[in-house]
């Protein structure tokens, strides 16, 4: 079975008193890093708690070394998942607002951490919830302390000077998670820079979904990356975007295909830019 499974709103209204199922909160936004708290203070789906992107699913930020959400400490997110009731044999139901970037980031951490089964995105997020007249509730979850001991799978993630080492590799395939348009360089709304990591191909991350906002049927999927892949072996792939949140989106999509757990380059375009030895592109 893949690592990679979705669930949907009705099948979690009918699962939300499972004895031991952890619903965790994912919802963010980059323009406004209150939304998120803000949000789930407002309404949340019962039981959920809330999995801040910036205190809980990233690290601390060295200005000018790291990218703008470099990796929690293990340790910290171990005992974070703890608080929120995590067991190794729990279930987990992971959301957002709906298109699953923030959902797929937790995802990828408890795949870090050794957590490979039994972890669901809730398939359309909280936009679906709504459009199937789910309701919200107002009250806290009830804590209970749980007893993950996950370890990190460092083999899932590359640092910057070992993707620079292997720019080139002919058997690599480098995917972007970004919009086109900062791929190419033309805008760039966030980072300080322009452009795309040399080698890398354009997979927009808004490209696994449906019109819908829900993913595309894992045969879709798998079509649109056999085209990225072009034969090549799709253990070599590494995934990033402009700060390691996005490109995971693209490694869920995968695994939801069929394919294995790629790569990540953790640190993606924010951290890459702070280098100047390593190179920057323009154009497709």
């Amino acid at each position: 079975m893949s690592i990679a499974q979705l669930i949907s709103p009705q099948q979690l209204a009918e699962r939300s008193s499972k004895a031991g199922l952890v619903i965790l909160d994912c919802r963010s936004s980059l323009d406004d890093l209150d939304y998120g708290q803000r949000s789930y203070a407002e309404g949340h789906i019962e039981g959920a708690f809330y999995a801040d992107l910036l205190n809980d699913l990233s690290g601390p930020i060295s200005k000018g070394v790291t990218g703008r959400h470099p990796l929690p400490d293990p340790q910290t997110l171990i005992e974070r998942l703890r608080f929120w009731g995590v067991n190794n044999d729990s279930e987990i139901v992971l959301y957002d607002d709906g298109p699953g970037a923030y959902a797929a980031r937790a995802w990828w951490l408890l795949a870090w951490l050794g957590k490979r089964d039994g972890v669901y995105l809730l398939d359309g997020g909280l936009k679906a919830w709504h459009a199937a007249g789910l309701p919200l509730s107002l009250d806290p979850p009830e804590h209970r302390q749980g007893f993950f001991d996950g370890k990190p799978d460092d083999s899932l993630v590359l640092t910057a000077d070992a993707l620079l080492a292997r720019i080139g590799e002919p058997q690599m395939t480098l995917i972007d998670a970004r919009a086109p348009a900062r791929f190419r360089g033309e805008v760039e709304p966030i980072d300080p820079i322009a452009g795309h990591i040399p080698g890398a191909q354009c997979a927009a991350f808004t490209d696994n979904l449906g019109p819908d906002g829900r993913f595309l049927p894992p045969e879709q999927l798998k079509q649109r990356f056999a085209e990225t892949l072009r034969g090549r072996a799709p253990e070599q792939l590494v995934a990033y975007c402009g700060s390691g949140v996005t490109a995971c989106h693209n490694l869920f999509a995968l695994c939801l295909a069929g394919y294995p757990l790629g790569g990540l380059y953790a640190g993606s375009w924010s951290e890459w830019i702070n280098d100047p030895r390593r190179g920057v592109a323009t154009g497709d």
